[in-house]
């Protein structure tokens, strides 16, 4: 019936109730959400001890070992509906937020589309980039000369980019009307003769990256290669942007077929981070 279902494995349970956990899960799709809510709620129950069951399983009750769960997200689902464009709606990444933190002792999130949004989490809440990982992928694979923001809100992911590589950085001029539509408004670049990478925190349909690349290619970019860090790839996206770049580069936060950069490192040094706070 579409019901999400978990179960935390026997032998994981000794460890559990040893040391902190760390639970990387996602949050996407809406499946996700509630498989994430569903591993809290049984990690914490072993945690406290409380083991009761139906087929009187197992030892029932076991000491309180205390707190000590962390939740990793590779991909926050609901990260793009950060402010209410109409009256009546949901902010719904806030929403999800609250939730999430109301069962665990911190949360690590990986390039948040605006991190502001969770700035009130009553946990300790580390926003991690994978931007140094993709820069170095960049640096080896596509040696760009020219790295472009889709816009002047995402500047600092190519700046940061940029500085890793020693090339020059600029973005394109967007305007977003609402959750899903995006206004851009072209700019003249430097990039004749370059090769150009365009980096942002995701790609969903493609449109963006695509009209920008055009846009690239008409001042003179000899290649064109888009890179970010959630590659979602909806309608067709992987095919339309096959006929305007020269290369797609993502981490692995999703699985798509362009998965070329581990996140792995990116949430690593958030853990630590909040490792370090708690203890």
């Amino acid at each position: 019936d579409g019901e999400s279902y978990v179960r935390v494995p026997e032998e994981a349970i000794e460890s559990i109730r040893l040391e902190e956990v760390i639970l990387v899960s996602n949050t996407f799709p809406d499946s996700g959400i509630m498989k994430t809510l569903f591993l809290l709620s049984a990690i914490n129950d072993i945690r406290k001890g409380n083991l009761t069951n139906v087929k009187q399983e197992g030892e029932i009750q076991l000491g309180d070992v205390g707190p000590g769960v962390i939740l990793a997200i590779p991909y926050f689902g609901y990260a793009r509906q950060d402010k209410r464009f109409s009256w009546g709606e949901s902010i719904s990444a806030k929403v999800i937020g609250e939730i999430l933190s109301n069962h665990c002792e911190g949360m690590v999130i990986l390039d948040l589309h605006e991190p502001g949004v969770l700035n009130e989490l009553k946990v300790p809440t580390r926003f991690v980039s994978s931007m140094p990982e993709i820069a170095n992928f960049l640096s080896i694979d596509v040696k760009p000369d020219f790295i472009l923001s889709p816009d002047k809100g995402a500047i600092s992911r190519a700046t940061e980019v940029a500085n890793i590589i020693g090339s020059k950085y600029s973005y394109l001029e967007k305007r977003r009307i609402d959750a899903h539509t995006i206004e851009h408004t072209p700019k003249d670049l430097d990039v004749d003769g370059k090769i150009v990478a365009i980096v942002d925190d995701m790609i969903s349909t493609g449109g963006t990256i695509c009209r920008a690349s055009d846009a690239l290619r008409r001042q003179g970019a000899t290649e064109v290669h888009a890179a970010c860090t959630h590659g979602l790839f909806t309608g067709g996206a992987l095919s339309r942007l096959a006929n305007h770049v020269d290369g797609v580069y993502t981490t692995n936060s999703l699985s798509n077929p362009r998965a070329n950069v581990s996140a792995a490192p990116a949430l690593a040094r958030g853990i630590e981070e909040i490792l370090r706070e708690l203890r």
